[in-house]
Formats: C-alpha cells, sequence, structure tokens
C-alpha cells in the first residue's frame, strides 16, 4: 500500500462516530483560543481546538466531543444569527473547523464555542463584500517569521491596536528546531518529527497571550513556508539526509497539524503527504487575494542552496517555484480577475536582487532569484498581459524590502511590471537593526529596490480607489517586553499607475 493511502486510512473516518464524550474538564479546553479565516460575502471559517493540557498532546482521550457553535451580530453575544453543533474528532487532535454560511455581506460578526459548562473566548469575524460591490476600503496587517525563541511577540500589541480588517500570515508561523539555552524563551522539545511533536508545537506557539488576542479580533489568511516543515525543504527534498518516503511522512505529520491548527475550509484537509493550500479570496472588487505555495510543488534549490553566483541550474527551464499547476492557475486568476488590486500572497522575494557588488552576481537561490526561468516567465506575463496593479506581499528574510518588479532588472529605463512589499518578521533573527554594511552597495547594486530595514515588525496596507498604502511598523527590539512600535516609512502605488513612490 502506498505512503499516501496509509495515512489517508489511518487518520481518517472517526469524523463520522456518534460516540461522544462527556463534556467534563478539570483544565479549562480552549487554552488555544479561537481564529477566524478565508471570509466570503455570506461567512467564514470559525476554529477551536479543545486542549486542557495542550503540550502534553491536547490532553484529550480518543474519544469524539460534540462541540456547540453560536455567532452573533454583537460582542454580547445576545443577537444570536446562526448556531449549530459539530464534532471535535481525535483523528484532528480535537480541532474543529465550522464553515459559517448564510451571514449577510461586509458586516462584522462575534462567535463563540461551548462545550458542557465550558465557554470560549468570544471571537469577532467579518464577512466579505458580495461580488461586484466596491467597498470603500480595505485595511489589512502583513506578517511572517515568528520565531518562539528568538524574541517576544511585541508587535502583535502593535498591529491590534491599528484594527485591520484582516491579518494575512505569509508562513513560518511555527518553528521546527531544538531548543536554545541562550535563547528569550525555549522551545518544548528537540526537532520536531512526528505528528505528535508538530502538533505540541503549534500549541506552544498559539499558547502566546498576544497572538491569541490577534486571534480573536479578525479573520486570517494563512499560508505556509518551510519552518512549518523542515528549513529550507523542496517538494519531497529535506534539508538534511533523510529518505524520501521518512520525509513525505515527516511532511504529512507536519501538513496534518498545520490543518489542525489553521481556521482552514475543507478543501484544505491534507490528503495523505499533499494539502492543497494555494487558492484565492476576494474582497469585492477591491482585492483579489491569491495565496501561493512555493515550497510543496518546487525542485531541489540549484547551485547546492545558499548564497551564489548563478549556476547553470539557476537558468533551468524547468526549475520551478510553483509547479506547472499552481502557475497556470496563477496567470489564469490574475488574467481575470475583476479586483482593482491584486495581491499575491507569497513567501520568498520574488524581486532579482543582486548581492555583491560590482560585475559579479551574487543571489539567494532559495528565493526566485534561484530559479530565473520561472521568475522570467512571471514577470513577462505580467508585462504582457497586464493584470491590474499587481502587488507581491512577501515574507521569508526577516527584514523589510520594498522592491519594483522588472523584466529587466538591470535596466533603469525598462517599465515597472508591478510591486513588491516585502514585510519583515515578527521575532526572527532577534532585535535587528536599521541597516547592514552593504545596505548603500546594494541600494546602487539594484535601481528597483526603493527600501531596505531589518527590524522586527510587520506592514500594515490600506487598500482605496485611489491607492494602496504599506505602512512599514517596526520595534527597536524584541528580547525583552515593552518595545514601542512607530513606522519606519510608508510607501504608496497609485491605482492603475505601475510603480512604488515613498509616502
Amino acid at each position: 500500500m502506498s505512503l499516501t493511502r496509509r495515512l489517508f486510512l489511518l487518520r481518517g473516518a472517526a469524523l463520522a462516530s456518534t460516540i461522544y464524550a462527556a463534556p467534563s474538564f478539570t483544565k479549562y479546553p480552549f487554552s488555544l483560543g479561537v481564529m477566524s479565516g478565508d471570509p466570503l460575502p455570506d461567512g467564514f471559517v470559525i476554529w477551536t481546538r479543545l486542549a486542557p493540557d495542550p503540550l502534553n498532546g491536547g490532553g484529550m482521550d480518543n474519544t469524539p466531543v460534540e462541540v456547540e457553535w453560536t455567532v452573533a451580530e454583537d460582542d454580547a453575544m445576545r443577537h444570536i444569527v446562526k448556531k449549530g453543533k459539530t464534532t471535535a474528532a481525535p483523528t484532528l487532535s480535537h480541532s474543529v473547523h465550522v464553515e459559517v454560511s448564510g451571514l449577510k455581506p461586509s458586516r462584522p460578526y462575534w462567535y463563540r464555542f461551548k462545550v458542557g459548562k465550558e465557554e470560549s473566548p468570544v471571537g469577532r469575524a467579518l464577512t466579505a463584500p458580495r461580488p461586484g460591490e466596491a467597498p470603500n476600503a480595505l485595511k489589512f496587517a502583513v506578517a511572517s517569521c515568528q520565531h518562539w525563541e528568538a524574541g517576544l511577540w511585541t508587535a502583535y500589541d502593535d498591529m491590534l491596536a491599528g484594527k485591520p480588517d484582516l491579518v494575512v500570515h505569509l508562513g513560518d508561523y511555527i518553528y521546527e528546531g531544538k531548543p536554545n539555552p541562550a535563547s528569550v524563551r525555549q522551545h518544548n522539545s528537540a526537532e520536531i518529527v512526528s505528528l505528535a511533536d508538530y502538533r505540541n508545537r503549534h500549541a506552544l506557539y498559539k499558547s502566546d497571550p498576544k497572538i491569541q488576542a490577534m486571534h480573536h479580533h479578525c479573520p486570517w489568511l494563512l499560508t505556509w513556508d518551510d519552518h512549518e516543515v523542515d528549513n529550507n525543504y523542496a517538494g519531497d527534498i529535506p534539508e538534511d539526509k533523510q529518505s524520501r518516503e521518512a520525509f513525505l511522512e515527516r511532511r504529512a505529520n507536519a501538513y496534518q497539524a498545520y490543518y489542525e491548527n489553521m481556521p482552514l475550509r475543507l478543501p484544505q484537509q491534507p490528503q495523505g503527504t499533499k494539502m492543497q493550500l494555494y487558492r484565492r479570496v476576494n474582497w469585492g472588487t477591491m482585492a483579489q487575494f491569491t495565496m501561493l505555495d512555493t515550497r510543496q510543488y518546487r525542485t531541489d534549490q540549484p547551485c547546492n542552496d545558499g548564497r551564489k553566483a548563478p549556476c547553470p541550474g539557476t537558468f533551468d527551464p524547468a526549475a520551478t517555484l510553483l509547479g506547472d499547476i499552481q502557475e497556470t492557475w496563477l496567470k489564469q486568476g490574475l488574467d481575470k480577475s475583476p479586483a482593482r488590486w491584486n495581491i499575491i500572497g507569497n513567501q520568498v522575494l520574488m524581486a532579482r536582487v543582486d548581492l555583491k557588488p560590482g560585475t559579479e552576481e551574487e543571489y539567494s537561490m532559495d528565493q526566485w532569484s534561484g530559479y530565473q526561468a520561472n521568475q522570467d516567465r512571471i514577470m513577462q506575463f505580467l508585462a504582457d498581459r497586464k493584470p491590474r496593479n499587481p502587488i507581491v506581499i512577501t515574507g521569508d528574510i526577516h527584514s523589510s524590502w520594498v522592491n519594483d518588479l522588472k523584466v529587466n532588472w538591470k535596466n533603469e529605463k525598462d517599465p515597472i511590471v508591478g510591486t513588491e512589499f516585502t514585510g519583515t518578521s515578527i521575532s526572527s533573527g532577534g532585535d535587528g537593526s536599521d541597516e547592514r554594511p552593504d545596505t548603500q552597495a546594494q541600494y546602487r547594486e539594484n535601481p528597483h529596490l526603493k527600501m531596505f530595514n531589518a527590524r522586527r515588525g510587520f506592514v500594515m496596507m490600506t487598500l482605496d480607489n485611489k491607492q494602496c498604502r504599506a505602512d512599514y511598523r517596526t520595534v527597536p527590539f524584541v528580547t525583552k517586553p515593552g518595545a514601542p512600535a512607530s513606522t519606519h516609512s510608508s510607501w504608496i502605488v497609485e491605482n492603475d499607475r505601475r510603480g512604488v513612490q515613498k509616502s
């Protein structure tokens, strides 16, 4: 029997069980809070996971549990508009994913779960505008890379104060590594490999009160990068020496735990070693969010990975970050999009940034620049088909960047085909710095590079009919509490005008 089918059968049919555990707990079962995601005009996903002992497998026995859910028009939960019951199954680590529908578009709702006498915190969600509706504005925060050990998640306090309508998380929600005794706070196990390992690591990260508060405020759109599984993995190729079958089993464990701990819809539920995470979410005619997956389908990094001068593999037309099916899906979606702003949720830097001054070149082989034929195809598509206002949002590299996108990167006069806003990390990399020794040289080497900063924080973005605005919010330190947040810089792309401007 294939590995895919074996894993699928092992994690299968208990959802259909009608035997429910008596809802009695010695500890609070909603320790991981609640969360909503992937809004539609008539609803959204609401999530929770029963975990009275969250860091030890959740603390639940192997019995399904009936969970009540309620959606209201007010935060006091008096005006109930939807309610129902669902099953928290042990095969999904007693998580629940309720796809609420039948609601009114363009408005907030509040939701809560209940098991026996225990009630969850109240979460707030929003429905999207109906198709064809043109909202006045949309405000969303862009986050990524929240290494538990590297620092405190103070940036989420500032994000919450900014009251975004959505949070878009671009990956590295968890990190897979072993504990470091010298870090700000420690991981809860050795490097994670098994399904139980990944479940406990997700529970650790969800235990942080700052991220729980942000989860409770508004819907999230999420995709992953590498650390949700293994650093710099590429498709079925791990970072370290491991058999393909052993790594695919590890990847299946990671994907399963990711689904269990995120507010995702049923089409995203893993099927053995695979999980389709790329998808679109529309916000009326204001925005189309295209959420990419640049890990699951990619070919191996060329030139033995790292920062290198281009090698023959860099130009291989068969090398890919997206895979053929996802690349076609991306282009078709952009080509047919009715949205004013086409937001592409991307993991690794899409702009080609030469990291070595002078005539020699050096690029990160893990980013789009390591896959130049694939990169060139996307840039040429943007140039030829001209989808309206393409804006790429990116995470991964623990620093802030603003880049215009081009077909010919070295030619300052070459037409701009889009703009990429790369957000820094929430905590990964520690306190950071404003510049690095090579910052000014990188500006000179890359005329399309408009801003670089290496502090921690996030990007708060606002869309309206006239412009896309990106405010880079940063904190001076994450290795101790109480960091004040400020705006490092603000950038604007005007409607139907390619190219970024400093505000």
